[in-house]
């Protein structure tokens, strides 16, 4: 697991929530998940660090590196 990550949830409200695990506020509320993944994605392009997005059941549905991935795949030629 990546040290920097970002994180797309939902919240109770409907709404999306876009959170850092360096940071103790949220970055960004949306409506539209489809739009928090397109934001989240800047921000850990930005930041080379993991992305997590969570479904609406709370399990983790996608996760992508930029960058600081501790375990890279292996060349396999």
């Amino acid at each position: 697991m990546a040290r920097w990550q970002v994180w797309v949830s939902p919240k109770e409200n409907g709404w999306w929530r876009i959170h850092k695990s360096w940071s103790s506020r949220d970055s960004a509320h949306l409506d539209i998940k489809s739009d928090a993944i397109d934001r989240a994605r800047e921000i850990a392009r930005n930041h080379k660090s993991e992305l997590k997005i969570q479904n609406k059941n709370w399990r983790i549905s996608q996760s992508n590196s930029y960058g600081r991935d501790p375990f890279p795949p292996r060349d396999r030629r």
